[in-house]
């Protein structure tokens, strides 16, 4: 289904009101189903050899990916987690591994403080999703603009299944994901 066609004032609204409700949705989900998706993503649509890969540490309700960013480490992968620039700006990525401490961030979230990487292959988080690849993020711009500047990596968005609607409203400024897993499976969006 096509994303539907808004104003600039309409599709600030439209996602703005899908997020209150997909947070209330996500809210009394249980994280622990990251172990289901990290399994998923494993055996239906793992990284390519010596690929970096993004993650982000959960914060709240979000399904919990530390199972796959461990055991994507564990296969010889560097990881990295986003530390978070002012608005307007792209992600920054650090390498981390499984123990290392990390340190608080904005908006509640944590990171590492290890080395700046550019990923190839990231895991990105989200509120909502339908089958083209649109996602619904908080609302900040980080992943859109940090996917803009990363031509041909690889985005997979991690949610539980519950998150997916038949259509994120969406700008052309708004990156599509190749796949959303979750802790039923992987969803192909295209784009690959």
């Amino acid at each position: 289904m096509a994303a539907p066609h808004f104003t600039c004032a309409e599709l600030i609204a439209a996602k703005q009101a899908l997020r209150v409700r997909l947070r209330a949705l996500r809210e009394p989900c249980d994280p622990s189903l990251g172990t289901a998706l990290a399994a998923h993503v494993l055996r239906e649509r793992p990284p390519p050899p010596g690929a970096t890969v993004a993650g982000f540490w959960p914060m709240g309700a979000e399904i919990d990916i530390r199972p796959l960013l461990e055991a994507l480490h564990g296969r010889g992968h560097p990881v990295a987690l986003p530390a978070t620039p002012p608005r307007g700006n792209p992600l920054i990525f650090r390498l981390w591994h499984p123990g290392m401490a990390m340190l608080p961030e904005r908006f509640g979230t944590a990171r590492p403080s290890g080395d700046v990487v550019r990923p190839h292959w990231l895991l990105v988080p989200l509120l909502g999703f339908d089958r083209t690849g649109h996602r619904l993020g908080y609302g900040g711009g980080y992943y859109d603009r940090t996917l803009a500047i990363l031509p041909g990596a690889i985005a997979i968005g991690c949610a539980y299944a519950c998150q997916e609607v038949d259509a994120v409203p969406a700008a052309e400024y708004d990156i599509r994901l190749n796949a959303v897993a979750t802790e039923r499976g992987v969803i192909p969006c295209g784009g690959d």
